[in-house]
């Protein structure tokens, strides 16, 4: 589908979209309403701001209806409904809103502060191994996206294309940038000559245009925020160890920031990235067991090169097309962060990337343990602050203790320190784990001095880390089912799990799982196990095993 739009203004009013958001549901999709109670979620999920009937406002927080239960932020229990505890934690952290055009949204400060860590971390990398961030145009010819056959196949569906700007019809249309491969050619065309231009190897920070049908916050809408790494070089294999170099920065991330233990692999043949020779993921397996594709390196060979003209003179002064890679991770990871950790209460976010790490809670009731206990809270904030931990002092005095408590958990802040007037007086506090709910979580008398509670507190954060990152692979692991047969496979996707065996199979077999099951080759692991091995679906001998699961 092929949307075109005008521009200065965006003037969608003649659709109406009654449902906010639907969710598949093995071959079809289901609607589900959004509560009312939710902070800042509405209602009705417009088209646009110009429809005749006015839109409703977001629910205010003091204005929120309270469940039956008589909680606020009420927060659809896990197991109960994964889709629907999704959206709840979304709303109630104030994570992201949804945007008055259908499948787009509001990142909100608190998502956004996440969507900061992951480019705090990867900026590094990327400037590490030599890559410059730089910006290209967000509007594209269409004649681009033809240039690339197998490129424009599997983007046409997602297109936005601009047809109007200025009040006149356009001479070509533009599309909305869906990637960037195109016109990163067409510049690299301009700038490489010899092989002294190369490698050429960028990076850029933008938005991105894909005009979905089925929308899930974070993990698939209109647009989205990514970053695209662009690398050109001289030879195939210098092009090879770039894709495979910044799929390993992706694991990395993974396993150490965000405590997801992905696997990482090779896209079969039919779910490469359009234009590719070669597409490497990591996969993620998230709460509900459904695969979750975090982050691509592609090995795009000379496919664009070829297409563009893009070329240069080789030290024998022959002229030769460059070879090319293209990577990227977006605000999907975000998504993967909540499916992966969180749990009832709400979100559970690992240490290393929470906005915030320790929340300071002090306690008094009456005006003479105020004093004492703001005192010790501003103290202990500062002390922390000074060794680089990320703090909040919540010394609001609407909300009660026991509010509080149950909101920062909400927000997946991994330590909370409680501050009352008896821990003043002993020069102690407490403190409690989101990662081990309840009173195993508590710990008491914890020592105010500066040098002691420091150290302390790092190693709390270190152990929340390596325990967040545990738990999920125990979790992955013991969903990941060893086939060696059509049926085993069939058996094991239909209790939700993933199936890994051995496939040599052609791509109408691929096909013919993914009609069957819902299943798709999610990658062929780079870690594969020794010893022969027979396809699962034909019999013949097989040299990988390939992962197969339900995704998002």
């Amino acid at each position: 589908m092929v949307v075109s739009l005008r521009l200065p203004s965006l003037t969608l009013s003649s659709i109406r979209y009654s449902s906010p958001f639907f969710t598949r549901s093995r071959h079809h999709y289901q609607r589900f309403p959004f509560k009312p109670l939710l902070a800042s979620v509405s209602s009705d999920f417009s088209t646009s701001a110009t429809n005749q009937e006015k839109p409703k406002q977001p629910i205010k927080k003091e204005d929120k209806q309270q469940t039956k239960s008589g909680q606020e932020n009420y927060i659809t229990p896990l197991s109960q409904d994964f889709n629907a505890w999704y959206l709840d934690v979304i709303a109630s952290a104030e994570l992201a809103d949804y945007g008055p055009v259908r499948g787009t949204m509001v990142i909100r400060p608190y998502g956004y502060a996440i969507w900061e860590a992951i480019q705090d971390y990867l900026n590094v990398k990327f400037k590490e191994t030599g890559h410059s961030n730089m910006y290209f145009p967000q509007f594209i010819p269409y004649s681009f996206i033809e240039k690339e056959a197998s490129h424009v196949e599997g983007f046409s569906p997602e297109l936005a294309v601009v047809t109007i700007g200025g009040g006149k019809d356009l001479e070509e249309k533009l599309v909305v940038r869906p990637t960037s491969e195109t016109i990163v050619n067409h510049m690299f065309t301009q700038w490489i000559h010899s092989y002294r231009d190369l490698p050429l190897m960028v990076n850029q920070w933008a938005n991105v245009t894909r005009w979905e049908m089925r929308t899930k916050p974070f993990v698939r809408t209109l647009e989205f925020l990514w970053q695209e790494g662009h690398t050109a070089h001289a030879k195939p294999e210098e092009a090879e160890k770039e894709a495979l170099q910044m799929i390993d920065i992706y694991t990395k991330f993974a396993y150490e920031i965000a405590a997801i233990p992905v696997v990482t692999g090779r896209k079969s043949k039919a779910e490469t990235f359009a234009g590719a020779s070669r597409t490497y993921t990591i996969e993620a397996m998230m709460g509900d067991k459904k695969a979750l594709q975090a982050g691509t390196s592609h090995n795009l060979g000379q496919n664009f090169s070829r297409a563009f003209g893009t070329q240069f003179l080789d030290e024998n002064t022959q002229l030769q097309h460059v070879w090319q890679t293209s990577w990227a991770v977006s605000t999907r990871f975000i998504g993967g962060i909540i499916m992966t950790h969180g749990d009832d209460a709400g979100l559970r976010l690992p240490p290393r990337i929470a906005p915030v790490q320790v929340v300071i809670v002090p306690i008094w009731k009456k005006d003479e343990e105020k004093t004492g206990a703001l005192a010790a809270a501003n103290s202990v904030e500062k002390a922390l602050k000074t060794v680089g931990i990320r703090v909040k002092l919540d010394d609001s005095e609407q909300r009660t203790p026991g509010w509080k408590f149950n909101f920062w958990e909400m927000k997946g802040v991994p330590i909370r320190i409680e501050i009352g007037p008896r821990d003043v007086s002993s020069g102690t506090l407490v403190v409690s784990r989101r990662d081990i709910p309840g009173k195993p979580g508590k710990v008491f008398g914890v020592s105010m001095e500066p040098s002691i509670l420091e150290a302390y507190i790092k190693d709390k954060l270190d152990e929340i880390q390596a325990s967040l990152l545990e738990r999920a692979i125990s979790f992955r692991n013991s969903n990941i089912v060893d086939v060696s047969s059509y049926d085993e496979l069939k058996e094991a996707i239909s209790q939700g799990k993933w199936a890994r065996g051995p496939w040599s199979a052609s791509d109408e077999e691929e096909l013919r799982v993914k009609n069957e099951t819902s299943a798709t080759i999610r990658c062929f692991p780079f870690e594969q196990p020794q010893g022969t091995k027979t396809c699962l679906m034909t019999g013949n001998p097989a040299e990988e095993v390939a992962i197969f699961a339900k995704s998002y």
